[in-house]
C-alpha cells in the first residue's frame, strides 16, 4: 500500500509541474544534451535527444598544436563555447603541458556554462561578459590595454568573424585557431526527425546554436518546415540562433534573456504556465 501511495503522490507531483506531458526535443550535440534534458525533466518534461550536429575534431591539429606550443606568448585565451575550452584543454593535455605554464595569462569566457567548463580544468577566469555573445567580449576586453597583446580564440571552424576582427581594430594580434569542428550526424537522423515531428507528439524544438538549426533545417528540408511544424514551439537559446532560425521562416516564440541551458529550461516552464494561465 505503502508504494502505492508513493506513486499516486509521484504521478501528482509531476502532473502538477509545467512541463508535464510535454515532449522536447533538443538538437544539441549527444555529449552536451544530458544536461539540458535533466533541467527539462525537472520542471516535468519528457525529452528527446535528436542531435542535429555532432563535434569533429579539426580538419588539422597542427595550428592548434603550434598554439599551444607558443602558449607562453599570449596575454589572452579567449573561449566562445564549451566545446572549445574541453577540446583546448584536451589538446593541451595530450601534449603533458601544465597548467603552470598558463601563469599570466588572461582567460576570457563567453558565459557561466564556458567559465564552468574552463574552472573544471583547474583554470581561473578572469573575464565574463554581462551578455554572452561576441560583441559583449569585445566591449569587455577593450577596457584592457591590447595594443600588441597577443589572443588565442579557439573555436569551430565556422564561426562568426565579428570577434577576431574587432579585437584586432583594438590593436590585438589575434591568433583564430580551429580546436573542433560541427558537422551533419552520421546516422539517420534525417528520417528518426521526420518521423518524431510527423506524429504530432513534440511541443517544442529547442536550438542552442546557429548551427543546430542550419542542420535542422538541412535534414528535413527547407520547404517542408512550415507543415512539419504546424503548431510546435520553436526555443532559441539567444539572438544569434534566433536569428538564424529567422532566416529560415522559423519564429522563435522562446528566448530566454539569459543564454544558459537553465535559463532556457526555464523559460520554457514560463511559457507554458503562462498558456495555462490564460
Amino acid at each position: 500500500m505503502a508504494g502505492a501511495e508513493n506513486m499516486t503522490t509521484k504521478s501528482t507531483a509531476d502532473i502538477s509541474k509545467p512541463l508535464a506531458g510535454k515532449k522536447i526535443l533538443i538538437t544539441r550535440p549527444r555529449e552536451r544534451a544530458s544536461r539540458f534534458a535533466a533541467v527539462l525533466r525537472e520542471y516535468g518534461a519528457e525529452p528527446i535527444e535528436m542531435p542535429t550536429i555532432q563535434i569533429e575534431p579539426p580538419s588539422s591539429w597542427e595550428p592548434l598544436d603550434r598554439a599551444i606550443a607558443a602558449i607562453g606568448s599570449y596575454a589572452w585565451l579567449v573561449f566562445t563555447s564549451a566545446t572549445g575550452a574541453q577540446a583546448f584543454f584536451t589538446r593541451f593535455a595530450h601534449h603533458q603541458r601544465q597548467l603552470g605554464e598558463l601563469e599570466g595569462l588572461r582567460v576570457c569566457a563567453i558565459g557561466p556554462e564556458t567559465a564552468k567548463a574552463i574552472q573544471a580544468h583547474g583554470v581561473a577566469v578572469d573575464v565574463v561578459p554581462a551578455e554572452y555573445r561576441a560583441e559583449a567580449i569585445v566591449e569587455a576586453l577593450s577596457r584592457f590595454p591590447l595594443q600588441g597583446k597577443r589572443v588565442l580564440l579557439p573555436r569551430a571552424a565556422v564561426a562568426r568573424e565579428i570577434l577576431p576582427h574587432a579585437l584586432t581594430q583594438l590593436g590585438a594580434e589575434v591568433d583564430v585557431v580551429e580546436a573542433y569542428r560541427t558537422a551533419s550526424p552520421h546516422t539517420s537522423v534525417g528520417a528518426d526527425l521526420r518521423r518524431l515531428i510527423e506524429r504530432r507528439e513534440i511541443a517544442v524544438v529547442t536550438f542552442t546554436s546557429a548551427s543546430t538549426v542550419t542542420n535542422f533545417v538541412a535534414l528535413l528540408g527547407e520547404e517542408a518546415l512550415p507543415h512539419l511544424l504546424q503548431g510546435v514551439v520553436v526555443a532559441c537559446i539567444g539572438p544569434i540562433t534566433a536569428d538564424a532560425a529567422r532566416t529560415y521562416g522559423l519564429v522563435p516564440e522562446i528566448s530566454p534573456t539569459e543564454y544558459t541551458i537553465p535559463a532556457m529550461a526555464r523559460a520554457i516552464a514560463d511559457y507554458f504556465s503562462r498558456q495555462q494561465a490564460s
